[in-house]
């Protein structure tokens, strides 16, 4: 394979491998950075647990993926998630209705979820996590029907959401040079 030999050069690799978005760039930034996302990864667990949302976890793990980025970065992430999830609720409430989770109705709900995010002008993170939505109502084996499960998933990350957004204005992420 061409130019296969350059990427095996010492060196190539390892930087390949490198994060270039680092978790911070002094001690005090690393240890700010770890804790600031703890504490908002557990306030979002307990404010869905206050809800009584279901399946709780899933508002931190959408506290997690928003709270790594700036509060510019955050409010794009957070727009993507709650239109992917709401597209994704949406098919996954309207496909077993009418068709029930086959697999072809599957696979081409995952591609009818494409094309309604392109038809939105979301981006493909949006089309990503609609479709972990989507799969999620679609597959996952429940006794409740589509629409409550559905429901559910969009409170779940819509909490998520909000707490992430308030604590990155809150506590606002520092760059690299120590600024906010």
């Amino acid at each position: 394979m061409p130019g296969q030999e350059a990427f095996f050069e010492k060196g190539n690799l390892a930087q390949w491998a490198r994060p270039t978005n680092r978790i911070g760039s002094t001690r005090k930034q690393t240890l700010e950075h770890c804790t600031r996302t703890a504490i908002t990864a557990v306030v979002s667990l307990l404010m869905a647990r206050g809800f009584r949302l279901p399946q709780s976890y899933w508002a931190p793990i959408t506290t997690l993926v928003i709270t790594q980025s700036s509060l510019g970065s955050a409010l794009t992430v957070s727009w993507q998630r709650f239109i992917g999830t709401v597209l994704g609720a949406t098919v996954g409430v309207i496909v077993p209705t009418y068709f029930g989770p086959q697999m072809l109705v599957f696979g081409t709900s995952v591609f009818l979820l494409g094309l309604f995010c392109a038809a939105l002008q979301a981006d493909r993170s949006a089309y990503r996590l609609g479709g972990v939505t989507l799969t999620i109502v679609l597959l996952v084996p429940r006794t409740e029907p589509p629409w409550h499960v559905a429901f559910h998933r969009f409170a779940e990350v819509s909490v998520g959401i909000v707490v992430a957004l308030v604590m990155t204005v809150v506590w606002p992420e520092r760059d690299a040079t120590g600024e906010e």
